[in-house]
């Protein structure tokens, strides 16, 4: 009880600054409209009554859990399910599922939000993506006795030796899970040194694995192709962040000098840095196009794809894809994503956030590390005088997916125990 009270009465202190964070406009941060309140439990009651709840915090975390819910949907129809997201983009991402879901803004942790938004939204059961553990969420569906299952759960050693330095609070979450899917065995093990009962554990393997794209993504990846040019060398840079990007750009200036009409699609994680990005670009000299544009597409060699969502058409037109949040310490992105695409991929050194499907795809010739802008222009190059070995790169990754999926019917197996 000490640690709860503690944990409460700081979140409430540190409550503005929290919420600034959220809420703070910035340029190009869409904002939340008047669904705002949403957070603070104020939710409409959903059309259904006794959903499922499943929580998934952003982009990332959706689009591993779009794949999940259609198959849930499939083989139960008449299962109703309320996605909540914390992000506006999440959000979003969460709208493309239409009528198969209902959305809601998810409770910030304090315990008066979520006990409103459980009496509103009267869930039967909550499922977490990956690791979005909150105290005041597990306590509130332990007292009402709803079962919480975690899926597609991770736990590096990093956090791990981090919970054990709070070992009682860490015990407390634990109580209040009924199971958790890891992605490894390594995940699991991790949970059950912490103190979670092998009871309450599996391993279904990465639903991100279970990633695929429907034949309207490549029609439209191959139509945004022929726009851009069919036969010039094009390379996209995926999800990338402040300070990697002036790295992109020098790697694209030195492949210029060998390859004067390749194309960089140059893609930011977060659409708030839309226009800073636009600005640097234009800056740096490089004649540029956006997504959002109508403009000439063939001479130009910068296209900037300022939307969210395209992300896979814009990877299915390109000829080799970088991942990005890797060029610096933030842990990486989904290397999957241009994996299923049969993409060649790029990789910084920084991918602790993707270790496991890194090493899979580093071991089986799927991937190439690249340690700063200069390895990076040299082997986009070698990869563009080499049409072979980059069509071989790409199938190797595309194998990997192929070899690892089947984590989705796994986890449906273990979710539909506690219906």
């Amino acid at each position: 009880m000490i640690y709860r009270f503690i944990y409460n009465l700081l979140i409430h202190l540190f409550s503005p600054f929290l919420l600034g964070l959220l809420y703070w406009p910035k340029r190009g941060k869409p904002g939340f409209g008047a669904r705002w309140t949403e957070h603070l439990g104020l939710v409409s009651r959903p059309r259904k009554v006794n959903p499922v709840w499943l929580h998934a915090v952003s982009v990332g975390e959706m689009v591993a859990a779009t794949p999940l819910i259609r198959a849930i949907k499939a083989e139960h129809p008449e299962l109703p399910i309320l996605v909540t997201t914390t992000t506006r983009t999440g959000a979003d991402q969460a709208e493309k599922l239409g009528n198969l879901i209902e959305h809601r803004y998810a409770p910030l942790d304090f315990p008066w939000a979520v006990s409103l938004f459980l009496r509103r939204i009267k869930p039967r059961a909550l499922l977490i993506m990956e690791t979005e553990l909150w105290p005041n969420w597990l306590a509130a569906c332990g007292r009402k006795q709803l079962p919480v299952m975690v899926l597609n759960a991770r736990l590096s050693a990093r956090s791990a030796e981090r919970y054990k330095r709070f070992h009682g609070i860490f015990r407390l979450l634990l109580a209040n899970i009924s199971h958790i899917a890891c992605q490894h065995r390594d995940d699991a093990d991790r949970f059950a040194d912490l103190g979670l009962s092998r009871d309450k554990l599996s391993v279904t393997g990465s639903i991100k694995f279970d990633i695929d794209y429907d034949d309207e993504v490549r029609r439209q990846g191959q139509a945004l192709r022929e726009q851009l040019g069919a036969q010039r060398p094009v390379w996209i840079a995926a999800s990338t962040h402040e300070g990697e990007d002036e790295q992109l750009l020098a790697a694209h200036r030195g492949l210029l000098q060998s390859h004067p009409q390749a194309l960089l699609i140059l893609v930011p994680r977060h659409p708030q840095r839309f226009e800073q990005v636009a600005e640097l670009i234009t800056q740096q000299g490089f004649s540029l196009s956006r997504r959002t544009d109508s403009n000439e597409l063939h001479n130009i060699q910068v296209y900037l794809g300022d939307t969210m969502g395209e992300l896979p058409v814009m990877l299915s037109a390109a000829d080799v894809a970088f991942v990005g949040g890797s060029l610096i310490e933030r842990g990486g992105h989904n290397l999957l994503e241009p994996a299923v695409l049969g993409k060649p991929i790029l990789s910084g050194p920084s991918v602790f956030n993707f270790n496991d499907i890194y090493q899979q795809l580093n071991s089986n010739d799927g991937l190439i590390t690249v340690g700063d802008c200069h390895s990076l222009a040299t082997t986009l190059e070698n990869l563009f005088e080499d049409s072979e070995r980059c069509i071989s790169i790409g199938t190797n990754a595309k194998n990997v997916v192929e070899r690892n999926r089947g984590a989705i019917a796994e986890s449906i197996n273990k979710i539909m125990r506690f219906f």
